[in-house]
Parts: C-alpha cells; sequence; structure tokens
C-alpha cells in the first residue's frame, strides 16, 4: 500500500498519457474493437484538472493511509468497547469513536498531500494545468518578472497557511488523548467480505503504482532512452552525488540541531528547530526564487566590489552553482532528517549523557562516541529519504541547476515535455526505483508495529 509514495505524481502523469492518450493502446483497441474513427466518440481527457486530480490521488493517498494506519493500531481496545457497551454498532463505534480519534493523524496526511500538490510542477505543466507553480515558473524564466514570481510564491504560501490554520481551529477546542489501555482486537474476514476488502486495498495500489510502473517498463524495454550510455550514466552521476551531498549535509545538521536542543531544553532552541523544519512546507518553486532573487544581488554586489577594486569582471560568482542548489534542497528537506533524528534522540535515555560527563566526555564527544552510533538506524533512514526526495525533486532543479547540469528528473521531465515518453521512460524508471528504498524500511517497521 506504500508503493505509490516511490511513484512520482509527474511521472505517473507520463505513463497514463501513454495509456489513455488518442494514440494510446486503450483508445486504438476502442477505435478497432466499435469500428469508430476520430471525433464519432468521446473519451475523457487525460490531460485536464480531473486527470491531474487522479494523478495526485493515485500517488499520494499513501500519506493518509500510513498516519490512519498508525493511528489506529496504536488506539484501546477499550474505546471501541465503550461505544459497544453504549449501544453502537461496530460501524458505529468505528465512525464516532475510532475515526474521530483518529482525526489529527488523518489531517497530517492530507495536510501533507496538499503541501504535495500544491507544490507539483510537472504533473500540471504536462498536462497544461494553470496553478500557482507553472505561474511562477511562467512569470520567472519567461517573462522575466522576478518580482511578479515573489508575489505568485507568497500567495502560494498564504494559501497553504489558510488551510493549516484553518484545520487546527476546527478541533482547536477537541481532545484526542487515548487514556485506555489494550491492543485493538483484530477481526479475520472471510468469504465475500475478505475478497471486497483484498480488492479495495488492490484497487489503489494497481492504479498508484503497479500500473505505470509496468507502462514504464514496457515502454523502457520497447525502445527505451536513445541516449542510454554514457549521457544517461552522467545524469545518474549527477543525481546521485548532488542527493548524496545533501543528504550528508541534512543528516550532520539535524543532528546538530537535534542534540542542541536536547542539551539546552529551551524555548528558543524548540522554537529554532520547528523554524527550520518549516521548509518542507514551501513549495521548491517558492524556495527556489526566495533563494535567487537574494543570490542574485549578493553576486551583483560582489562583482561591483570586485571590479571597482581590481578592474577585473567576475560575473556572477554564486548564482547558477551547486552550492544554491544544495542549499536550496537543505532548506526544502531539512525538516525530513530533522524530525526522523529527533525521533532517534527521544528513544535514548538521558542518563546516556550523564554517564558520559562522569566519564570526562564534553558535549562533543558525547555526541560523536555516545549518541551517533546509537542512533546509526535513524541517521541512515533520515539520509536515505532525503536521498530519494532530491532525486524525485524536479521545480527546484528546474530554476537552479548549473548550466549543463542535468539530473534523471530533468532528463524525463524534458523527454516528456517533447512528446518523447518512451525515452522518458528510462529515467523515470530510475527514479521510481530509488524510491522503493525508503518504503521497504517503512513498510517493515508498519508490520511490525502491527504484529506486536
Amino acid at each position: 500500500m506504500l508503493l505509490p509514495l516511490a511513484m512520482p505524481a509527474y511521472v505517473s502523469a507520463y505513463a497514463y498519457t501513454d495509456l489513455l492518450q488518442f494514440s494510446g493502446p486503450v483508445q486504438s483497441a476502442l477505435r478497432a474493437a466499435m469500428g469508430w474513427k476520430a471525433g464519432e466518440y468521446t473519451f475523457p481527457e487525460i490531460r485536464s484538472i480531473g486527470g491531474a486530480a487522479a494523478m495526485f490521488v493515485a500517488v499520494l493517498y499513501p500519506y493518509v493511509y500510513l498516519l490512519a494506519r498508525v493511528a489506529f493500531l496504536e488506539q484501546s481496545r477499550s474505546l471501541a468497547e465503550a461505544g459497544r457497551t453504549l449501544g453502537l454498532s461496530p460501524w458505529g463505534a468505528f465512525f464516532r469513536v475510532n475515526l474521530p480519534m483518529a482525526r489529527p493523524a488523518i489531517a497530517a496526511g492530507v495536510a501533507l498531500a496538499l503541501m504535495e500538490t500544491l507544490a507539483d510542477y510537472g504533473t500540471v505543466a504536462y498536462f497544461g494545468v494553470q496553478t500557482f507553480t507553472t505561474g511562477i515558473f511562467r512569470a520567472w524564466l519567461s517573462m522575466g518578472e522576478p518580482v511578479a514570481a515573489a508575489k505568485l510564491s507568497v500567495g502560494l504560501l498564504g494559501f497553504v497557511a489558510v488551510i493549516l490554520v484553518l484545520e487546527r481551529t476546527a478541533r482547536r477546542q477537541a481532545r484526542y488523548e487515548n487514556t485506555g489501555s489494550g491492543a485493538r482486537r483484530r477481526v479475520a474476514l472471510r468469504g465475500a467480505r475478505a475478497g471486497l476488502a483484498l480488492a479495495a486495498c488492490l484497487l489503489p495500489l494497481a492504479a498508484g503504482f503497479v500500473l505505470p510502473a509496468a507502462l514504464l517498463l514496457k515502454m523502457a524495454f520497447a525502445s527505451g532512452d536513445a541516449q542510454f550510455g554514457a549521457r544517461f550514466a552522467m545524469l545518474a552521476f549527477n543525481s546521485v552525488s548532488i542527493a548524496g551531498l545533501t543528504a550528508a549535509l541534512a543528516v550532520a545538521l539535524a543532528l546538530v540541531l537535534g542534540y542542541g536542543a536536547r542539551l539546552s531544553r529551551s524555548p528558543v532552541a524548540t522554537a529554532v528547530n520547528r523554524l527550520a523544519g518549516l521548509g518542507y512546507a514551501m513549495p521548491g518553486a517558492v524556495i527556489a526564487i526566495g533563494v535567487l532573487i537574494p543570490a542574485a544581488r549578493i553576486d551583483h554586489a560582489l562583482a561591483d566590489l570586485v571590479e571597482s577594486v581590481t578592474g577585473v569582471k567576475t560575473g556572477l560568482l554564486i548564482t547558477g552553482t551547486l552550492l544554491v542548489l544544495v542549499y536550496a534542497y537543505l532548506i526544502r528537506f531539512l525538516a525530513v532528517a530533522l524530525q526522523t533524528v529527533e525521533a532517534g534522540l527521544a528513544q535514548v535515555t538521558p542518563h546516556m549523557e550523564d554517564a558520559a560527563r562522569s566519564l570526562g566526555m564534553n558535549a562533543a564527544e558525547t555526541l560523536a562516541r555516545v549518541h551517533a552510533p546509537i542512533l546509526r538506524s535513524s541517521l541512515a533512514t533520515a539520509g536515505l529519504l532525503v536521498f530519494v526526495d532530491v532525486m524525485k525533486e524536479l521545480p527546484a532543479t528546474l530554476v537552479m541547476r548549473p548550466f549543463d547540469f542535468d539530473t534523471l528528473a530533468v532528463q524525463a521531465y524534458n523527454l516528456a515535455a517533447d512528446e518523447r515518453l518512451a525515452e522518458a521512460s528510462t529515467a523515470a524508471l530510475a527514479i521510481v526505483a530509488v524510491g522503493l528504498l525508503p518504503l521497504v524500511l517503512a513498510s517493515r517497521r508498519l508490520v511490525a508495529r502491527g504484529e506486536s
């Protein structure tokens, strides 16, 4: 059920477009079977708002599923039993007790899906749907209007903020503490009910992962990228190197921030960490604009200073470099590493610091020799999550990448934009394959929790 998270929405859009477009196998088979010609029948247009929404639903539902499942697993059996003693049916207890108790987790999953949808560029641009992100790109790249792009970015951020504030306000007076004990009772389904439950699980999985993955494999084996070889190896190296560098820096920074907040235990340190984590709520296009505008001004100021002192024209020294691109990635994905590291630190008893101090270690030595080895699993998970997110990131990479520095995501988007879907399938499959790694870890932990 988690596999669709490995399928970026824009990659799924490429696969479904090849399947459902006029020249695709579905409409071709329909015309052959019914004897129809062009204009004699009506078929839903995949490149539309409805088509884009279907792509987002297919690949983003695991956000809600994952958090809701964890919330249901952690609920006490006594909650449903209390509802049954008050005359509720099993379904009535679910809708009136269990579902409301899981509302914070469900709302968090919906918020994540919402932010991912608002941040998307590849899907809506490919389908020709006008959104904030496409407007930002058009204002910045086509019209050369950075001020207009900045205003659109502020509007997009305001939209995200309003939705989150409305949700929090709606549940402000409610309480969701789970005060009961005992694990939830499992109900074994048999017969028709088991078949319906299996179909209900397989349908979104097939739509979000199995079908698009199969279509990409078919296109890749049928033709694939004509530049597969040295060019593809260079793209893969660029993607892996920039993702690896960002992941290493993000994990190191998250470890320092998380451990610093643990030592100080002050509201200021906690607020700084929360502020550093806000970048994940910002779309990549917004971060790109927010980084490039001040970077360009600093570049021009430095160039003017150097030219006035030495008479040498240096050009732009910061803008359009890997340094700025990595910085934008860190703003966007530091929250992923920080939350994972903080979760790991929360499981380490404070007595560890006391024992290390009694042996003469300072804070830095304690972090390096005690906490870092204990947190190896959390650090590896954090690095892997950031690595995969950077591999999939498209908007910030499109705007901020250095000249002649392309990644697999950029390659897939450029080929698809030129209607070379079969060639785009190779890079798209590589992105999906990398995205499977953290999902294997997440699913194993979820299964272990469900069995405990």
